[in-house]
């Protein structure tokens, strides 16, 4: 089993996200997790930069990377149903807890130490970065998705919008301030 991590890794490019919803343009977890590592490593640089942040911007870029790679495993769970419920948010996270080790044990024993802090993301700063970077990419392809005429994502774009608004992540704040608007323009707005 040992060496079969990094075959299973790419096959994160197989795992679509928004199953429960109709899209013109289909997401997986290996585009989304890119955009996630993109903006989570924005929101690290602004929280050195202008919060007194202390994280290292890499490192909370590669866990980004790896933050659904449970997922894998698992599939992806329509946040509706995982939210839905206590008890299923709880015994999720214990499946996906066990998705993660699962794949740290497709590592050969001495490389697990060096992959753990990416796949787990132990560090609650880093993990708060993660998480808000994820927020905020779900809502940017909701706004693609509305910018598409689709508006089977208007719910959950409001929804998101809401959600981003009460994260206690000032580098997020930051972002959402400086930069979110530019989400909104065409192509040729932004030439």
């Amino acid at each position: 089993m040992a060496g079969y991590f990094f075959p299973m890794i790419a096959r994160m490019r197989y795992i679509n996200r928004w199953g429960l919803m109709r899209n013109t343009q289909l997401e997986n977890i290996q585009e989304h997790s890119h955009m996630v590592a993109v903006l989570a490593h924005a929101l690290a640089v602004l929280e050195n930069r202008y919060f007194g942040g202390q994280v290292d911007p890499g490192a909370v870029a590669v866990a980004a990377l790896y933050h659904d790679a449970s997922e894998i495993l698992t599939g992806d769970m329509p946040t509706p149903i995982k939210y839905d419920n206590p008890d299923i948010q709880s015994a999720y996270k214990q499946v996906e807890s066990v998705a993660e080790q699962k794949l740290l044990s497709m590592l050969p024993q001495e490389l697990r130490e060096d992959f753990d802090a990416a796949i787990t993301i132990p560090d609650p700063q880093v993990r708060a970065l993660v998480k808000a970077a994820d927020k905020l990419s779900a809502y940017l392809k909701c706004v693609e998705e509305v910018k598409a005429g689709n508006n089977e994502f208007k719910k959950a774009k409001e929804q998101t919008y809401f959600a981003l608004c009460q994260t206690q992540v000032p580098a997020l704040r930051y972002f959402m301030e400086h930069f979110l608007d530019g989400f909104e323009l065409t192509l040729d707005e932004l030439s």
